[in-house]
């Protein structure tokens, strides 16, 4: 079971996202958001909670040295593909640019 809580973050979160993407800029995809953060555009990084624990730690460890901050999705990359507009799973996301929401200023981890 999901507490109301945790249930009312998530779809908080769901709606950002959906303004992101519609507004801002964002990246979908491993390997785009791995060239993203060796180049510095990244300014957060979304990362689903199903995605292999080595690519997590890999993904940190580059956020890590991009000073880019890192938010863990509590749901799966379905769900975080779904939340996102697409059709298809993605495991990470890359917000470069915020666009009307306040994705970056409201979630500091």
């Amino acid at each position: 079971m999901v507490s109301k809580k945790a249930k009312k973050s998530q779809d908080n979160m769901n709606s950002r996202l959906k303004l992101v993407m519609k507004s801002g800029k964002a990246i979908l995809g491993y390997r785009a958001t791995v060239k993203s953060l060796r180049k510095g555009k990244a300014k957060m990084l979304l990362i689903a909670s199903n995605c292999p624990h080595l690519r997590k730690s890999e993904l940190e460890y580059l956020a890590m040295l991009a000073k880019t901050q890192v938010h863990h999705y509590a749901g799966d990359n379905t769900a975080l593909g779904t939340a996102c507009g697409k059709l298809f799973n993605c495991s990470t996301v890359t917000i470069i640019d915020g666009g009307d929401s306040d994705i970056l200023t409201s979630i500091k981890e």
